[in-house]
This record gives C-alpha cells, sequence and structure tokens, in this order.
C-alpha cells in the first residue's frame, strides 16, 4: 500500500483483529512520516523560513467505521481513547497525550465542514520519540489523513496537505498544551524537501532538490538520550521570549518587527525583558537570512556554502538562542547534546590542513533530542561507528528522505 510497508500493515491488521474484531466498512489504510529541520531553528513560529524533510519513518494507521457515535483507538505502545463525536472540546487533562491529538484532529475537521461518524482505529510507528523527528505532528497527520478517507467528506475538508498541517499545528496547542510553529506538520504531510516560508498566512511551500549522496554527504540525527519532551516548558520559553519582543516594539511577531527596529531598540528591550530575549530576537533574524543563503545555495547545487551555513546556525543555536542544554539541573551535571556536539567537532571539524570535513548542530527544537550531523559520504561509517563507540550506545540515526508525505486509500 502506498506509503506503508507491509510488515506494518500486517502488524495493524493484528491489533485491529485482535482489538476490534472483524470490520463493519471499507478499510482504510493511512500514513505520515517524520521529519528533520535541515535549516532554521526557531524562526517558523515568528514569521521566519526554513527547510525541513520528511524521512523514512513513518506512523501508519488502519480504520473502519464502527457505527457507534464514537472514535475508538488502539495507539499501540501509548494506550486507548474513547472519544464522543459530540465530546470535541479540549481537555486541559488531557495535555500531553495522544488522545488529545486524536480529539483535535477529529474537532479540526468537523469545523471545515466534514461529517464525523463513529470509527475504530490502530496506529502503530518506527518513528523514534523524543529525538525531535516530529512524532507528534506525524500522528497528527495520520489521525487527520485517515480520518477523510473513512469518514463522509466535504468539499472544505478534502485533503489539502497545507490545511491539513495547519490543523494539526492548532491541535497541538489548544488540544496538545504545546504551542508551536507550523514546520513539522509541513513537512510531514507534503513530503520531500521543502523550503518552507511563514510571512504570509497560509504559509508557502516550494520544493527543493536535494540528493544528499549526490552531494557527497550522509546525513545522522545523533541520540542524545534526552527526550526533549520532558523539557516543553523550557521549549516554550523560546517562542515566548520572541514573541515578547515583538509585543514589546508594538508588532506581533519578529518579522512584522524587522531588525533594524530590533537594534534601534535593544537597550529598552535588554532592559525590560532581559539579555536572553534579546539574544534570542538576534538569533532569529540572523538564521533567517541564513536559512535564505542556504536556500539559495542548494538551488545552486553548492552544498559546501549549505555546510558552512549549518555550521554558523549550529553556533547561533548555543550561543544566542541557547536551545541546547535544558536548565532542569541546575548543577549542569547533564548536558548530554552539549557533549554529542563536542564530539562532533572531534570527528568532523577540518584537520591540519584546514579542510571541513562536515556539519552538525543542534537538531529542532533542542534541549535534548537529538543533533544533526552531516558527514563526508567516504568517512560516514566512520563517522557512525567513532560516535556509537564513543557514547556508548548505538546513537547515529541514518536520515533517509522520503518523497511520500501524509496519505491515505481505502481498501478492500
Amino acid at each position: 500500500m502506498r506509503g506503508v510497508a507491509k510488515a506494518a500493515e500486517r502488524r495493524l491488521r493484528e491489533l485491529f483483529c485482535a482489538r476490534f474484531g472483524e470490520a463493519r466498512g471499507p478499510l482504510a489504510l493511512a500514513s505520515a512520516p517524520g521529519r528533520v529541520e535541515l535549516a532554521g531553528n526557531h524562526t517558523d513560529h515568528q514569521g521566519g523560513c526554513t527547510i525541513s524533510a520528511a524521512i523514512d519513518r513513518r506512523a501508519c494507521a488502519l480504520a473502519a467505521p464502527n457505527g457507534t457515535d464514537e472514535a475508538r483507538v488502539l495507539m499501540d505502545g501509548f494506550g486507548e481513547a474513547r472519544i464522543r463525536l459530540g465530546d470535541l472540546g479540549p481537555r486541559e487533562a488531557e495535555f500531553g497525550a495522544s488522545s488529545a491529538l486524536v480529539r483535535g484532529m477529529m474537532a479540526a475537521y468537523a469545523r471545515a465542514g466534514g461529517r464525523l461518524r463513529g470509527f475504530d482505529l490502530v496506529t502503530c510507528s518506527d518513528i523514534p520519540v523524543g529525538l525531535g523527528v516530529s512524532s507528534s505532528a506525524a500522528f497528527e497527520m495520520l489521525v487527520g489523513a485517515v480520518i477523510r478517507a473513512v469518514c463522509e467528506p466535504a468539499p472544505r475538508a478534502s485533503f489539502d496537505p497545507t490545511a491539513l498541517a495547519l490543523e494539526g499545528m492548532r491541535a497541538e496547542g489548544a488540544y496538545f498544551g504545546k504551542p508551536s510553529g507550523a514546520q513539522d506538520q509541513l513537512a510531514s504531510a507534503h513530503g520531500g524537501v521543502v523550503a518552507l516560508d511563514f510571512a504570509d498566512d497560509p504559509p508557502q511551500v516550494s520544493r527543493l532538490p536535494l540528493d544528499l549522496s549526490s552531494c557527497g554527504h550522509a546525513a545522522f540525527l545523533v541520540d542524545c538520550r534526552c527526550d526533549h519532551s520532558r523539557y516543553t516548558d523550557e521549549f516554550n520559553a523560546v517562542p515566548a521570549d520572541m514573541f515578547a519582543v515583538a509585543r514589546l516594539l508594538g508588532e506581533r511577531r519578529l518579522q512584522d518587527v524587522g531588525y533594524p527596529a530590533l537594534l534601534r531598540s535593544l537597550a529598552d528591550v535588554r532592559a525590560k525583558l532581559g539579555d536572553r530575549a534579546a539574544l534570542r530576537a538576534i538569533h532569529y533574524f540572523e538564521e533567517e537570512r541564513r536559512v535564505r543563503a542556504q536556500r539559495r545555495a542548494l538551488e545552486a547545487g553548492d552544498f559546501a556554502a549549505f555546510l558552512r551555513l549549518v555550521r554558523a546556525s549550529g553556533a547561533s543555536s548555543a550561543q544566542f538562542l541557547q536551545n541546547v542544554s535544558p536548565r532542569g539541573d541546575a548543577a549542569g551535571g547533564r548536558q548530554p547534546a552539549a557533549v554529542v556536539l563536542a564530539l562532533c567537532a572531534h570527528l568532523l571539524d577540518g584537520g591540519s590542513d584546514g579542510a571541513e570535513r562536515g556539519a552538525y548542530r543542534i537538531h529542532g527544537g533542542g534541549f535534548g533530542g537529538s543533533v544533526l550531523a552531516f558527514a563526508p559520504q567516504a568517512k560516514a561509517e566512520e563517522f557512525r561507528r567513532s560516535m556509537d563507540g564513543l557514547l556508548g550506545y548505538e546513537a547515529c540515526l541514518p536520515v533517509v528522505v522520503s518523497p511520500q508525505g501524509a496519505c491515505a486509500e481505502r481498501i478492500a
């Protein structure tokens, strides 16, 4: 089936039969990919640009109508939920739970004019949790896609990847309790490598040509073994600081402020909001410049220039955005992402001849999670073995770009 491996389909059918028995109507099969952020760190929520790629790790689902007034959901490894069609408002008690995302996506479908009906749904996933590859966004896109396949269609609830992504973003904020930009959902919904520009509503999505192997490099996510979902408060403080600066300067977001206006008012920003907020705002504008330059580099086939900007982004994220090490441990005893970055520097920085051998930076929202590393193809396995050996566990997840975004189809 499109986007679903045979092994995953077999697993879904086993789960469905064991939990719900024989389906009462036509089955719907769906999947959605995780994603990596290739460029741009905390720019999307301020109206900036990012570059993201869907990966070959996917969340998958099988569903069928059940003839009742509720959705019954079994999430492999994440429990069960029962959601009545007439009870679709946010619940604070559900914040952080997968059931909240199901409820939020059902509500979004109803708001878009779709007619909900009761259904049974089972899901499974091979997307790693806690690495910053957007397992929650993929789950939102998965649920939105399968609802469209199993429920009665309506024109305003058609399968529009951008509209579906924006529904997921709103569900994550209002129902899951984690406000964010829409880049994760857009990358999962569209698939492939996409340049995303959030200056306008809806965001602009453009496909980019990128074949890592033809660029002579391999990409890895290096697992820091520090689940970033444990640091939601620190993650939320990043956009909160940026929004606070924008409000102080009379605008909704930093994109509307402009860099010159920030610099003219920097003393006032520091006095009223503190240096951390000022530094995060500076990071935003410098990162926005970098992402635009990275897009031009990829379009021109200049991967070396792209990598130079990855390194600059990593330095800015660590020094100014300050999203590498969680502050939950006040003593600083645990800084796993910083350790991974130090090892990447050891393995990938230039040698005595000054030649650069790769690039790396904190990935996604930061505060643990993973580090994105680019290694020359000829050195990729050596990098992987060395990193795994230095950390003492299998840390490196190869990044393979998937052209297929969120998808769903009815099957017999």
